[in-house]
């Protein structure tokens, strides 16, 4: 790690003298200025981790170094350093952005304290800024996987309305990728500096939920031993995604209506009413106008929500665009595991594309995780492909403690998973696998397959007789 580097700026030559040494023996590399203007000049030519300015120089002032010096590079950590302890100055250059001040005489214990922290604040702050810029740069709408026409819209109207503060509905079935886009709407907007904040509507009871999103005072009820600040303060000036909002009891629905409306709301249990600015994006994968029939989900809610709405096609609809997935995810899980795998064969990839997805994109992820872990080659084959409930019984835990196996296993379980992906069509089952369906009776007989066929499959029977 390179040396971090300090820049002194001051007209007192012992000054720079002492704080020169204590910088070079805590392992820093520092410049020296004895005026305001060849201070500047230095501190806006150079690359400095701090600076330590006096306020009192000669040819230029060192308030105006510091206002020159924000104007230009405001990352820099200022520390000033004055003979007099005039809080006026002081107030003022830290008003101007100086990190912090030290009077005349100071102890070096405290120049290293303060400088120390001053350059940690800024490496935090850096720090954050490059995390921001990478959440940026991977939801961003051109990131996008996939050539369907109808994927290729929602991503499209998204990025149109990314600016804007307007709620957004998107539709789609689980695993399609709502929340994905809900990030990237925030992460594409004027509030992506502030908190994005996801609520599951469905996976918590009503009372549970109210204070999720609304908090809630002490003694508010059983258990509520203290204040709780819920999401919607927590979301201030940021976006607030509520993931199945189609599940919302109806109360929650009303006091949702009314932040909606009026950006305001109460804790539970409390009388302050709090003003809020979130913008709220919200998804479901229920059709919401059957619920408003139903008498389930409210109207006002549904206009309120859906200003802007988006749909996102289910996988089994957009095909096409499995091997993009797959190489994706591929690539993702190798980097993780470090593992080298360069894809999924031929005969993988006709079962993965022939599959229904009732799990859509995330489904299809874990799948492709899966089968990283368990390969041992070069290429993803059908053995380490899992689909539906079959793949329950593999974590990804045990999957890597799994010893070898014999051919014959291997090829059981590869011949099973093929029939339960086909629904046990063994005319099908015999396509994928490139096999006459005489061979593959033969196999079925061979492994004991036919009770958990004819458990799937009633006629079963009469077929093979055929």
């Amino acid at each position: 790690m390179a040396a971090k580097h300090v820049l002194i700026v001051d007209d007192e030559e012992g000054i720079r003298s002492v704080l020169a040494d204590l910088f070079k023996e805590l392992g820093y590399c520092t410049d020296l200025a004895e005026d305001g203007r060849s201070g500047l000049k230095t501190a806006l030519d150079g690359r400095f981790d701090l600076v330590m300015l006096d306020l009192s120089l000669p040819v230029l002032d060192g308030l105006e170094v510091l206002r020159q010096l924000k104007e230009c590079k405001p990352g820099i950590p200022v520390v000033m350093i004055t003979a007099y302890a005039s809080m006026r100055s002081a107030i003022e250059a830290m008003k101007l952005g100086a990190y912090d001040y030290i009077t005349k005489p100071f102890d070096l214990s405290e120049v290293q304290m303060i400088a120390e922290r001053a350059i940690e604040r800024q490496r935090l702050i850096d720090e954050n800024k490059y995390l921001k810029g990478q959440l940026q740069l991977h939801h961003n709408f051109d990131n996008v996987i996939g050539a369907n026409p109808q994927i290729q819209q929602a991503y499209v109207f998204a990025a149109q309305v990314a600016d804007s503060n307007a709620s957004v509905l998107i539709l789609g079935e689980t695993g399609t990728g709502k929340e994905y886009l809900a990030r990237a709407i925030h992460y594409q907007s004027p509030r992506a500096d502030g908190p994005f904040l996801k609520v599951s509507c469905v996976a918590l009871p009503e009372t549970l939920l109210e204070s999720e999103l609304f908090g809630h005072e002490k003694g508010a009820f059983t258990n509520a031993v203290a204040r709780r600040i819920g999401r919607f303060e927590m979301a201030e000036g940021g976006t607030l995604f509520l993931d199945e909002v189609g599940d919302m009891s109806p109360s929650i629905q009303l006091k949702l209506l009314r932040v909606l409306q009026e950006k305001q709301f109460e804790r539970v249990g409390g009388s302050e009413t709090l003003k809020v600015d979130v913008r709220i994006v919200a998804a479901t994968n229920r059709d919401l106008r059957q619920a408003i029939a139903a008498g389930e989900f409210r109207e006002d809610l549904y206009y309120r929500l859906n200003v802007i709405t988006i749909s996102l096609p289910p996988l089994r609809e957009r095909k096409g665009d499995i091997p993009e997935f797959v190489n994706h995810f591929v690539r993702k899980y190798c980097k993780e595991t470090g593992k080298d795998v360069e894809g999924v064969g031929p005969e993988g990839m006709s079962m993965l594309e022939s599959y229904s997805w009732p799990g859509n994109i995330r489904e299809l992820e874990n799948c492709i995780q899966r089968a990283v872990i368990l390969c041992q080659g070069r290429r993803i084959s059908p053995q380490h492909l899992v689909f539906g409930e079959d793949a329950g019984l593999l974590s990804s835990a045990s999957s890597a403690a799994i010893g070898p196996k014999s051919l014959a296993e291997m090829e059981r379980e590869h011949i099973e998973s093929v029939l339960a992906h086909c629904s046990w069509n063994q005319t099908q089952a015999a396509s994928i696998l490139r096999i006459d369906r005489k061979t593959l009776r033969n196999k079925i007989r061979e492994y004991q397959l036919g009770t958990k066929i004819a458990a799937a499959d009633p006629d079963h029977a009469a077929k093979t007789r055929q």
